[in-house]
């Protein structure tokens, strides 16, 4: 039981690391590794796939406070590659994203 209740409270404080915690610049790399294939990923980068919205504008589309972006990739995106991303992974390509408002 007691290892059920510290499952519990890591889940819990999951989404409570502060943004500072993250790191864009590594996010940058993954968003280069996995995404610049199909987004448009940074202001250097002209175009991408038909289809698949820049980051800038999922910047604008995104409420990353009430929407995780860990939880906006388990979405239906068939096309996309199954990147199995860490949290702080994430946390890294979610404060990227957010640079590119």
């Amino acid at each position: 039981m007691r290892g059920a209740t510290i499952i519990a409270a890591a889940v819990a404080l999951w989404g409570t690391v502060p943004a500072s915690a993250a790191d864009p610049a590594e996010g940058r790399r993954i968003a280069e590794r996995w995404c610049a294939a199909c987004h448009v990923v940074s202001s250097e980068q002209s175009r991408g796939s038909e289809g698949a919205p820049p980051f800038s504008e999922l910047a604008g589309r995104i409420d990353f406070r009430s929407r995780p972006l860990a939880e906006v990739l388990a979405g239906p995106h068939p096309s996309m590659p199954n990147m199995q991303l860490g949290r702080s992974e994430a946390d890294d390509l979610t404060a990227y994203i957010r640079t590119q408002k």
